[in-house]
């Protein structure tokens, strides 16, 4: 097997393409996106498992230059009492702290690494079909173009076209809540540097970050039925403020000061996961990151576990003697961890009891699966 096609140039089609490139496969990212801003007004972190995978494909250094580091955690009552304060992550090591940025500037990231290596990311390529045969699989785009390899790879999000191509009954569920997302430099509240701030309001959870600039990232997840595609669209910046300010000001706690405080750096979207045990694959197709299993943002980790899936999947190509048990080992790796963190975030988002302790799968061997050197089938085939 030597060329990939990539569906998706966000953060996990193109670490994905960056991962099989090292392992020596051609790949081409095919981006619906006329550009590379994806996606602007979200921020994300990364957690110490994303850095680390960033790291086995040699991307840490175009990571770390952006965005800023977090080294702790620390958890507020809704009278702004501490509760808890604590190091978070690998702290030891500068690549693999936590780190705060915005999703459109990784993405901005992680494709001009790509375009340095020589990787080809071709934007303005909507996906139309997919046609899947015995030994190469071809790809349509809205352009009336094409594209054949001998494997294509959905990392084309949450609403995947590749996903209905095969799994058309597939739909992303709502996990209860709506998530706010804002911006400020007009207030900047005391707290220990380096670190992420939760809150456990009575009206909405609430979490916020301070740059060294002294910009505050900041989000609220609010619990409540859908909204429609229509009011997420027509609402402005200002409406969305005055719907959030009323569940902040019950309690005495920085949230209703930081929101009060943002202008139009404001935006709200659903909470959205993939139902556990959809299909992830099909002859010659196969989807990764929040294609195939996109969880509520409530713990955090979809981006790091997309990076996670691009280390896996290229080291299981690397290693695998065909596609077909490579795709195989890939998803028996990678399914019980990440539908895991689905369940976890959902019930979180949910207000319900996560699962027991003991369900969650070892993350002991996490550094070892990830070590590009560790040869992945041997390791599981030693005879």
């Amino acid at each position: 097997m030597a060329r990939v096609l990539v569906i998706g140039g966000g953060i996990a089609g193109t670490a994905t393409a960056l991962a099989l490139h090292k392992a020596g496969f051609e790949a081409v990212v095919h981006e619906a996106h006329p550009d590379s801003a994806e996606d602007i007004g979200a921020f994300l972190t990364l957690a110490s498992n994303g850095m680390r995978a960033l790291a086995q494909v040699d991307a840490s250094a175009a990571v770390t230059a952006i965005g800023f580091p977090l080294t702790s955690l620390r958890v507020l009552d809704d009278g702004g009492g501490e509760l808890a304060h604590a190091p978070m992550g690998e702290t030891s090591d500068p690549r693999l702290r936590y780190r705060c940025l915005r999703r459109g500037e990784l993405n901005t990231a992680l494709q001009a690494e790509a375009a340095r290596r020589g990787v080809t990311v071709r934007h303005g390529a909507r996906l139309v079909s997919v046609e899947d045969g015995p030994d190469r699989v071809t790809a349509r785009f809205a352009d009336g173009t094409t594209a054949t390899g001998d494997l294509l790879i959905g990392a084309d999000g949450l609403n995947s076209a590749v996903r209905r191509s095969f799994s058309p009954g597939t739909r992303p569920l709502h996990a209860g809540q709506y998530v706010f997302y804002g911006y400020t430099r007009a207030a900047s509240p005391l707290g220990p540097d380096a670190c992420i701030t939760m809150v456990r309001g009575s009206g909405a959870a609430f979490g916020y970050a301070v740059s060294p600039g002294g910009e505050v990232y900041w989000f609220a997840r609010v619990t409540g039925e859908p909204l429609s595609a229509e009011e997420l669209a027509q609402r402005t910046p200002t409406d969305w403020r005055d719907l959030l300010l009323p569940l902040l000001r019950k309690d005495t706690t920085p949230a209703a000061e930081l929101v009060a405080a943002t202008g139009d750096e404001l935006m709200v979207t659903h909470a959205t996961e993939i139902p556990t045990g959809t299909p992830w694959r099909s002859g010659r197709t196969l989807l990764i990151g929040d294609a195939a299993h996109a969880a509520s943002p409530a713990t955090g980790q979809g981006a790091s576990m997309a990076l996670e899936d691009a280390v896996v999947l290229a080291k299981a190509l690397r290693d695998a003697p065909g596609t077909d048990a490579a795709l195989a080992l890939y998803e028996t790796l990678r399914r019980p961890r990440v539908e895991h963190n689905i369940t976890v975030s959902g019930s979180i988002s949910r207000g319900t009891p996560a699962p027991s302790a003991n369900a969650r799968p070892s993350e002991e061997d996490l550094a070892g699966l990830l070590e590009w050197e560790a040869n992945l089938w041997a390791e599981r085939h030693p005879h």
